[in-house]
């Protein structure tokens, strides 16, 4: 009975999955019609027609998470950001960051959607604790099976579709190894060139967090994360600092280094941008949340393993002012003993809020005064916090703890966006609180806030990345392109 409810499944998301592609096949051919015969088609660079029409472009994205996370966010943003040209399909987990599934989402083992143009295909995973490592181990894998399982979908649909190809496929580093693994086996499956987009180096971040500790498994995974880089035309970092460790890990095998380009990461700039404190929606959420007529320090983002938040809160300690409050906006694995420490050490002045919706997003950050960017020491070269990028977008200034020769650190200097202290150095961190509460309101932290949205609207905005992914996109099929 399970074995013919998994048939009858497969067979609709197979049939949903195949209505998008004859769509998209219909207007291909009402193109052609309008515009001339498909040997016009630019796709054959040695045509002599003088008529052409766009070459329609197959994108493959491994996504994990779609919504939520930063680099679902992200993702979410390339495949709505693309020009028509290209006709997106992401395989990613069902809505489930937080670790619970909606009801809906628990009857079939994979679901059919389509999202302002980009089609999904969703796998059902277990839900999960983010405290619990053999639970989220459990939800990784299944998700790591079942996508592998949805490519064969994806290629039997282009089989019977015989003028379509995948031409590109995006993987990413999420979840940990397995994401790049997953844009090597779409390779091998469906053809194509693969961009490995890598947000977090691992195994070095597992490894500088103290999660796993066997140094044959770390070596594994170094190993396989090689195999990944390997299979790409291209492997895309958000930092500087990153090229470095990708490069440094190749020499210290003696292997030839992938090609490596860095991307920043992004927030859309026309959605998030900078409101009058007396907005109704910034006011409204203050009161929600008890943060009326306080001077706010923020963090909002992941509160996991690698941003020294246990530590931050010992320095927050000292600061029990009354018109202070330190608020934490958002879930992750150090949220619970984060929880319990400030309640055993009666710490009234901070405040944790859940994560905050994207339409939401802007007066959440717009309420506060000062944002804090950190990273743990040993996370340089390794990870890139991408709640920078909404910290600048509302024009607050950044309390940084951020090793020096980082990514976000040249931003915050660049701009003079901020104070910025290395981590770990509790005195630097104390004293960078107590001159944002001594200028509070002051015109130079008004200028800060200002000087950081300038900075991210000439150099870091969401068109300008997008941008060059899609520079990279055409010019790798140009590369492979010859007469």
């Amino acid at each position: 009975m399970v074995h013919k409810n998994w048939n009858k499944e497969w067979r609709h998301l197979k049939s949903e999955y195949k209505k998008s592609w004859n769509g998209s096949e219909i207007l291909k051919k009402k193109d052609m019609d309008s515009s001339g015969s498909e040997q016009n088609s630019p796709g054959s660079a040695c045509g002599n027609s003088k008529q052409s029409i766009p070459r329609k472009f197959n994108l493959l994205i491994y996504a994990h998470y779609y919504e939520l996370a930063s680099t679902g966010q992200l993702l979410r943003d390339l495949a709505e950001g693309l020009p028509a040209q290209f006709k997106v399909t992401v395989i990613c987990v069902v809505p489930s960051y937080l670790g619970t599934v909606e009801d809906k989402y628990k009857i079939q083992k994979y679901y059919f959607e389509n999202i302002s143009g980009v089609d999904l295909i969703r796998v059902r995973v277990p839900e999960f604790q983010k405290s619990n490592k053999i639970s989220r181990v459990k939800n990784i894998l299944t998700y790591f099976f079942r996508a592998m399982r949805a490519t064969g979908q994806v290629k039997k649909v282009i089989r019977k579709n015989k003028t379509e190809k995948i031409d590109f496929i995006i993987g990413v580093s999420q979840p940990p190894i397995l994401g790049g693994l997953l844009a090597a086996w779409g390779k091998w499956r469906l053809g194509g060139h693969i961009i490995y987009w890598i947000q977090d180096c691992n195994p070095e971040l597992i490894t500088a967090v103290g999660y796993f500790k066997y140094k044959l498994f770390i070596w594994l995974l170094e190993k396989l994360d090689m195999f990944s880089c390997s299979q790409a035309d291209l492997v895309v970092v958000p930092g500087r600092d990153m090229v470095a460790t990708i490069k440094r890990r190749f020499r210290k095998h003696l292997k030839k280094t992938p090609k490596i380009t860095v991307i920043n990461n992004w927030i859309d700039e026309t959605e998030v941008y900078p409101l009058e404190t007396d907005h109704l929606k910034v006011i409204e959420f203050k009161k929600r949340w008890g943060l009326e007529d306080k001077f706010i320090f923020m963090y909002s983002g992941n509160l996991g393993n690698y941003y020294g938040l246990m530590e931050l809160l010992k320095v927050i300690q000292k600061f029990s002012a009354e018109r202070v409050v330190f608020a934490f906006i958002g879930d992750g694995a150090q949220k619970k003993n984060m929880k319990a420490y400030v309640k055993n050490n009666n710490m009234e002045n901070v405040v944790f809020i859940p994560y905050q919706d994207k339409k939401e997003l802007i007066y959440s950050l717009n309420a506060a005064d000062v944002h804090w960017c950190v990273n743990a020491k040993g996370i340089k070269g390794i990870s890139c916090p991408s709640k920078y990028y909404g910290i600048a977008a509302v024009g607050k200034p950044v309390l940084g703890i951020l090793e020096e020769d980082t990514e976000i650190r040249f931003a915050v200097e660049e701009s003079r966006g901020g104070l910025v202290c290395e981590p770990g150095d509790y005195k630097a961190i104390e004293k960078n609180i107590r001159w944002f509460i001594e200028n509070a309101g002051s015109e130079e932290m008004a200028a800060m806030g200002k000087r950081g949205r300038e900075y991210l609207e000439i150099n870091l905005s969401r068109e300008r990345s997008i941008q060059k992914f899609i520079d990279i996109l055409m010019g790798i099929e140009d590369a492979g392109e010859s007469c």
